[in-house]
């Protein structure tokens, strides 16, 4: 079967690079046409889960302060508003398009227990069979873990949330949007000449190396945490593709299995 034609159970993760503007307020046009595509996509027959990260930066938005909160009791607070108004806005953005979402919010705990993420995997395939939309995200105001230290036991991140939720979904793609195009050969803010990695077929050390180190400028951007992801991703035999947010039109050729971004592609399954 033609690859644009099959039916497909995506996992799309947008960063909050992608949700919010450099001034700190909420990007509605992103986030309009975030759901317009992943409307369509559905429509087109796909099943769609969305990882969704802001709620910190949404909430500190909201809340009218001129920063993000530097104490741990704050920034859980501003979670917790961040996440209310995220999921109204989804909520109003998707019904345009007679989609029904759903919130899923995570711990580390509710994945690493074996008996709690079977039930989180069921949730998945019940909310899938009624024609929903789950959207996903840590529940920051519960888990301080990545926010007090930066990392956490289990997921830290919302790059490795992702991949644990396509695991659990038993999902066909996973795809990360992010504010770079992709993995690079060398660092792009360096190197003029760099140039984008379209496929990757195994995570060898050459590969990790290109995500550049924790310190560096290129390393904050989240790199490491998108190589971890695909590793992870790759081991349930899930693709993981690496694109930019700011071109949500991409999603569909994504979807088809052209060359945008960069594709890590796992072993077939069976």
């Amino acid at each position: 079967m033609d690859e644009q034609h099959q039916t497909r159970r995506v996992v799309v993760k947008v960063g909050t690079s992608t949700l919010t503007r450099s001034t700190g307020s909420l990007n509605l046009y992103s986030m309009e046409r975030l759901s317009r595509t992943l409307s369509d996509l559905k429509g087109m027959g796909h099943e769609i889960i969305l990882v969704s990260s802001g709620a910190i930066g949404i909430g500190t938005g909201k809340l009218g302060l001129k920063e993000r909160p530097a104490e741990l009791r704050m920034k859980q607070a501003a979670a917790a508003i961040g996440q209310c108004e995220m999921m109204h806005l989804y909520d109003k953005f998707f019904g345009e398009y007679n989609q029904n979402v759903a919130q899923i919010l995570l711990t580390g705990d509710d994945v690493e227990d074996p008996i709690r993420a079977a039930h989180l995997s069921s949730t998945f395939s019940a909310l899938l069979e009624l024609g929903c939309i789950p959207i996903v995200n840590e529940n920051d105001s519960v888990s301080s873990a990545e926010i007090e230290t930066g990392h956490a036991k289990v997921l830290g991140d919302n790059d490795t949330l992702s991949a644990i939720v396509a695991g659990l979904c038993k999902a066909d793609l996973l795809i990360l949007l992010s504010d770079i195009d992709g993995l690079y050969d060398s660092d792009p803010h360096q190197n003029p000449d760099a140039k984008l990695i379209h496929r990757v077929e195994a995570i060898t050390p050459e590969i990790q190396a290109l995500a550049g180190g924790k310190g560096s400028k290129w390393g904050t951007g989240g790199m490491v945490t998108k190589i971890t992801a695909a590793q992870r991703a790759m081991s349930h035999g899930i693709d993981m593709v690496i694109a930019n947010g700011s071109r949500m039109e991409d999603l569909y050729g994504i979807v088809a299995g052209e060359d945008i971004g960069t594709r890590f592609c796992a072993p077939r399954r069976d």
